[in-house]
């Protein structure tokens, strides 16, 4: 017998016992008192599946395995009723027919002469919307974020359609094109800045204590705002109201506990917290690059704090009468690292060069918020949300380079001086020591912020339903910055730009700066930057929104207005912008419904207009920051970022649980914030508020629903997007451009035109998952650069521009080396190479309890596992000293060079 067929018959004997253990049944869910059927009532497993109830109230509801099991029934108004399921030799009918079983359910809590309030769930909070957003459930996310040596929500959000590649440690992806730092998120309705860990490695979001996600990047409701590209709406997870419920879990970086005790059967009260150990993989990965020739593996053994994270959190819910109920949510975080580098470059003795280069970085942030709110209907057609809360996060940040070196000069360098007394003073030095060039730079940034929010909606009847709410948003910003640096090159040519001829004249006449004639020759003059800034913002919104569906969901519609507002305060200034109004029209048509396997064909066109701030201003101080102090003149100068985007989309959905979505859409983005900055003499920020950018593209996901055996969601993204800055031309900051000419359009640095990911989860036992995350994107642009490497001259000069002499009196001259400036007809962009990220996760579920009330999970998970043998490959490095490159490209991202593998339990009970 051959392998194969041998490998074949062990496979179907693995999935013998899936087709014998997996069994469908029957449940109907009707009111007790009236045996009238409850459509729409939801069956929910022990590990999270769901199954909606039909016009009939029946279910047809898939089990894992035959063991006994208890399943949750809601319904609106109505007690939650657990059913216990039988072994299925206890409850199998005759003659091989499905089983059947009956739940009675009763109205909750107890009504004297009260009219009945059935509360629905909030409008555009809980479902995927064709043209808005996609919803990614509790289910989901337990498959797709709870994997690997990090446990984060962002995992899954990566995954869908619309989002921009990012790699592992990069929670901020660009959505339809556009800037990663315009990702807003809100967590039950409360505005999020940064709620990220690790400098934006991973967000705050631990999938533990998350309910669900839905990522808005389309038209979305005028309900929201605070962004022009992509909103993150995260519902936290609930405590339940009638049993206490534990969930522990235990990885090789992250140990987790959830604890849930009910209050009174009317709410109860959620506990959560996590802490991660990587110190355990920090000595691993060390240990690891002493065996292996990695040059970005050996970057570990500089890691003196390893990476750590420390959060907890608090979630309450109590319903005082059937139509009021409060809630509460807090979180308390931090998070930090630390490293300390050292290069000997007595190393490079071929070079003839000596000296150390250290670094030195710490880093902590600390943040937490509280939020509270009230969700009530005074009457049947009225659901009022009040929510209001405060957040903080403080930054601290002190980072330091000394780099002190001696190294000879070479003949090579000597030859690009035209005068021949400099090239004989170059000679008989023979050496250059570059004296302690160092860089410090020190931040202390804390935000805090308060919010309030009040929303009604109102059903007028017919289908129609009109909203309408105010927001306030009052942000306090205070950071101290304190710069210095002093190896910040500027080129002769770029200095000469801002002398006067006389000075030029001037400087050539000394003697004492040989190098400002050589070509691309540079200065360095030591830059400083302070700042100590206050400021205080106060953003109000208000907003209405007329929504209409028919009665057969045949059309549907909403128009919606939203208004935002700035009013900023600093010391001794204030301004305000202009109200940005934003209208928003969606219009859902239902082309077909019920006709053969096509449950509904769903077209959908939309377009609107959005705002948003970018957080960068929010740190400006018009004594110290260049044009400003001009735009203040006057105060409506100052804008808002802002996009018109318009969208149109198809949504199909089969019996078979399969549903695809397509959509394509264009964007205008104008007055776009920007910073610029002019180093030739100190760090001078200067602010622009009239950059463009146009993106259009379209994004497809195919899915298959919750099932059996297999389920997961395949997804595209082609995205085309530039941008434009008119006023640039100095070097960006605020954007991470590639191109800074100006009135050229541009790539941005995060822009990809491909991503497709591919998401499968596999259930061949009952005991058994594996889940799958495949995908790849496209290389980010980059300038074309030359493979020569030729050296230049750098000149010392102090802080007023003045050359530094050596005790000869000579001036001082370093030999460095760059790439070869290309010529202008081979200039232009290129991309980096594809990524192929691909995880696995192994699932195991021993069975501890017959009742089914306790659940175990053992997994074994890998990420990054194609980097065993292929790395997306990045340029060749050299030694800016010695000219000396490593034959070694490194890898042309962030993500680990080696797989990362993880391991752990989670119990539930």
């Amino acid at each position: 017998m051959t392998p194969s067929r041998i490998a074949a018959i062990l496979f179907f004997l693995l999935l013998l016992p899936a087709a014998i253990f997996a069994r469908d049944i029957e449940i109907l869910v009707e009111d007790e008192d009236l045996s009238m059927p409850l459509e729409g009532a939801r069956v929910i497993l022990r590990g999270g599946a769901q199954f909606i109830c039909n016009e009939n109230g029946r279910a047809l509801v898939t089990l894992p395995d035959d063991r006994q099991t208890i399943v949750s029934i809601t319904y609106p108004g109505y007690e939650t009723f657990r059913l216990s399921i039988p072994a299925a030799s206890g409850g199998a009918v005759s003659g091989g027919e499905i089983e059947k079983y009956t739940a009675s359910l009763r109205l909750g809590g107890m009504m004297t002469s009260q009219e009945l309030v059935l509360e629905a769930a909030r409008p555009e909070t809980s479902e995927t919307k064709s043209g808005r957003s996609v919803a990614i459930s509790d289910r989901e996310l337990a498959r797709t974020a709870e994997i690997g040596i990090i446990e984060d929500v962002m995992k899954s959000v990566k995954l869908l359609p619309g989002v921009g590649y990012t790699g592992m440690f990069s929670a901020m992806p660009s959505i339809r094109g556009g800037d990663p730092g315009d990702l807003m998120a809100a967590l039950d309705g409360f505005y999020l800045e940064r709620p990220y860990h690790w400098m934006g490695g991973i967000s705050i979001f631990d999938p533990k204590m998350v309910s669900s996600a839905r990522l808005s990047h389309g038209v979305f409701s005028a309900r929201y705002g605070h962004t022009i590209s992509g909103l993150l709406e995260v519902t936290s997870k609930s405590p339940s109201t009638t049993e206490t419920e534990i969930e522990a879990g235990i990885g090789t970086s992250a140990a987790s506990l959830n604890l849930s005790l009910p209050m009174w059967g009317k709410g109860g009260v959620l506990f959560m917290g996590k802490v991660t150990y990587w110190d355990t993989l920090v000595w691993a990965a060390k240990g690891l690059s002493n065996v292996t020739d990695n040059e970005t593996l050996d970057m570990i053994n500089f890691v003196t704090t390893a990476p750590f994270i420390r959060s907890a959190g608090v979630s309450m819910n109590y319903r005082f009468t059937p139509n009021i109920e409060w809630r509460l949510n807090s979180f308390f975080g931090s998070d930090g690292v630390g490293a300390d580098i050292k290069t000997d470059y007595s190393q490079y003795i071929d070079d003839d060069i000596t000296g150390i280069m250290e670094a030195k970085a710490d880093y902590g942030n600390y943040q937490g918020f509280l939020i509270s709110g009230v969700n009530t209907s005074p009457s049947p057609k009225i659901a009022l949300r009040f929510t209001g809360g405060i957040g903080f996060i403080r930054t601290i940040t002190d980072d330091y380079i000394d780099n002190n070196i001696t190294a000879a000069y070479n003949e090579e360098f000597i030859e690009l001086f035209d005068d021949p007394d400099t090239r004989d003073m170059l000679r008989d030095k023979g050496t250059y020591t570059a004296p302690n060039v160092k860089a410090g730079i020190m931040l202390d940034s804390v935000v805090f912020n308060a919010q309030g929010r009040a929303d009604a909606d109102i059903e007028l009847g017919n289908g129609f339903i009109i909203a309408f709410g105010v927001q306030e948003l009052y942000s306090r910003w205070a950071q101290t910055t304190d710069v210095n640096l002093e190896f910040m090159e500027t080129s002769f040519e770029r200095l000469k730009k801002r002398l006067t001829p006389a000075e030029i004249a001037g400087m050539k006449a000394s003697g004492l700066f040989p190098a400002m004639d050589v070509p691309d020759a540079a200065i360095i003059i030591p830059s400083e930057f302070s700042s100590d800034v206050l400021n205080h913002g106060f953003t109000t919104s208000a907003y209405t929104v007329l929504e209409y569906a028919s009665q057969n969901q045949r059309f549907g519609a909403e128009l919606g207005l939203r208004i935002d507002h700035l009013y900023f305060i600093g010391r001794g200034f204030s301004f305000q912008t202009q109200p940005a109004f934003n209208p928003r029209l969606n219009i859902d048509i239902g082309i077909l419904k019920n006709m053969g396997n096509l449950d509904a064909l769903t077209a959908t066109v939309g377009s609107g207009l959005f705002s948003s701030m970018n957080p960068l201003i929010c740190f400006f101080d018009p004594g110290q920051f260049g044009n400003v102090v001009d735009a203040l003149v006057d105060g409506y100068d100052i804008k808002l970022n802002r996009s018109w985007t318009s969208v149109i989309g198809m949504k199909t959905d089969f019996l078979q649980k399969y549903s695809f979505n397509i959509e394509g859409y264009y964007k205008r983005i104008f007055d776009r914030s920007y910073i610029t900055a002019d180093t030739t003499y100190g760090i001078i920020p200067q602010f622009h508020f009239d950059g463009v950018g146009d993106v259009w593209g379209f994004d497809l996901q195919l899915q298959k629903l919750e099932s059996r055996y297999f389920d997961g969601w395949i997804s595209y993204t082609y995205t085309w997007a530039k941008y434009m800055d008119p006023s640039g031309g100095e070097p960006g900051i605020s954007n991470g451009s590639t191109n800074t000419t100006g009135e050229q359009w541009y790539y941005p640095s995060f822009h990809r035109f491909h991503n497709c990911n591919i998401v499968l989860n596999i259930k061949p036992l009952r005991w058994f998952n594996i889940a799958v995350r495949f995908g790849f994107a496209s290389g980010q642009p980059r300038d074309k650069v030359s493979k020569e490497i030729v050296p230049y001259p750098v000149q010392l000069a102090d802080e007023k521009g003045n050359p530094v002499l050596d005790d000869e009196g000579d001036p001082i001259i370093i030999q460095k080396y760059r790439r070869k400036e290309l010529p202008e007809n081979e200039k232009g962009i290129e991309r980096s190479a594809w990524s192929l990220p691909l995880d696995i996760k192994f699932s195991f579920f021993p069975s501890i309890s017959k009742s089914g009330r306790t659940s175990l999970e053992i997994y074994l998970a890998g990420e990054n596992i194609l980097s065993l043998v292929y790395t997306p490959p990045g340029r060749t490095r050299f030694n800016s000293y010695t000219g000396k490159e490593d034959p070694d490209p490194g890898s042309g991202n962030f993500d680990f060079p080696i797989p990362m593998v993880s391991f752990g339990f989670k119990w539930r009970y």
